[in-house]
């Protein structure tokens, strides 16, 4: 329950005024896009004499790099407390500031979990041709202190990724086109996010119903992505124009989360190295494993290989030599007879967690399990 917590809205005024008047430990993940002090001394046209619609708002100007660092540490203070214990944030910068962001979370106590590269598939062209084309921004995702728990979907990453882990380095345009909020026909917004970056952020480290606070909520990508994924929100803006358009959006959108997610069914298994089951006597040393519809016996051997015909190596390339094919899950494919029903089995029913039992040695800590 959230006693006396405005979710569901777009609040208008000062965020770090707004935040310490919240309930302390209220949220479950901070999403931040703050301004960058990018400290623009000129205009910049393209090589067609065309001026360039660069970030020159007055809510990205600061007096000096002190003034800047003063806000940051105040607005990440405030988010601090604004976090349940098990929460997180994630805040999104620019060469310009996210060093000074970095080491002010480390200074407040936060633990840097990764370093994310959105690496920018349509970037703006260095007009000037005087540096690198600046093609990527990054993002810090930090959890509360050291010790806490976190939210990370490993699992459902990965699944929706062709069975891969997710990288760090993330490939999305620029948002452009109709995602695109216009005001009389110009951007609303110099510094939009795309909705596909925030939807992997989202989905990566929070869950249904969590409750998502961005304290610079600009057009309101945060939020309309977290409604559309069944996620409650409090976004704040001291800009009214930004309100209205983020309240209009957010509008629009209807949830497209289905209540009833069902198990994983490709889940994996704990990351148990096929050794292990060696070295703790659930498939002893010498052993025979079948390869799946063959007649094809293989020994298993003390290191963690297993031979077959005068060959020895892992279970995946023995399996690729039985199948006569460049590739072969060696877990699916080799089969154990169970000692106690003499059925067989594939060997990766081994790396099932087994039920505790005095004497039993555990082949998964508590984090592997989860």
């Amino acid at each position: 329950m959230n006693f006396g917590l405005p979710v569901d809205n777009v609040l208008h005024g000062d965020c770090i005024e707004i935040m310490n008047a919240l309930p302390e430990k209220s949220v479950d993940l901070v999403f931040a896009d703050p301004p960058y002090n990018l400290q623009l001394s000129q205009d910049l046209y393209r090589p067609n004499l065309t001026l360039v619609d660069a970030v020159d708002d007055h809510w990205d100007q600061f007096g000096s790099f002190g003034e800047y660092d003063r806000f940051t540490r105040d607005w990440l203070a405030a988010c601090r407390r604004l976090l349940k214990d098990d929460g997180a944030l994630w805040v999104i910068g620019s060469y310009h500031n996210i060093y000074r962001v970095g080491s002010i979370l480390l200074d407040l106590g936060y633990w840097i979990l990764n370093d994310v590269t959105w690496i920018k598939t349509n970037p703006l062209p260095q007009m000037r041709g005087s540096r690198f084309c600046n093609a990527h921004e990054t993002l810090i995702w930090a959890k509360k202190t050291r010790d806490a728990r976190y939210t990370f979907n490993y699992r459902d990453l990965k699944a929706g990724n062709e069975d891969k882990q997710m990288r760090s380095d993330w490939e999305f345009p620029l948002c452009t086109g109709r995602q695109r909020e216009m005001l009389d026909g110009q951007k609303a917004h110099a510094t939009q996010k795309p909705e596909a970056l925030l939807h992997r952020v989202i989905t990566a480290t929070s869950k249904p119903g969590d409750v998502i606070l961005d304290p610079f909520c600009g057009t309101g990508t945060t939020a309309a992505v977290a409604r559309r994924l069944g996620r409650r929100f409090i976004t704040i803006d001291r800009e009214e124009t930004y309100v209205g358009i983020a309240e209009k959006r957010i509008a629009s959108i209807t949830p497209q989360v289905d209540e009833d997610v069902p198990e994983l069914v490709d889940a994996p298994n704990p990351k148990v190295p096929f050794v292990q089951l060696v070295e703790s006597g659930r498939l002893p040393v010498g052993s025979t494993i079948r390869f799946k519809n063959t007649e094809r016996h293989a020994k298993v051997n003390a290191d963690g290989t297993i031979t077959w015909d005068g060959n020895r190596g892992s279970i995946h390339k023995i399996a690729c030599l039985c199948a006569g094919a460049p590739g072969c899950n060696g877990w699916s494919h080799w089969y154990y007879a169970d000692p106690n029903t003499g059925q067989e089995l594939p060997i990766d029913a081994l790396r099932a967690k087994p039920k505790p039992s005095d004497g039993q040695m555990s082949l998964w800590s508590d984090d592997e399990a989860d």
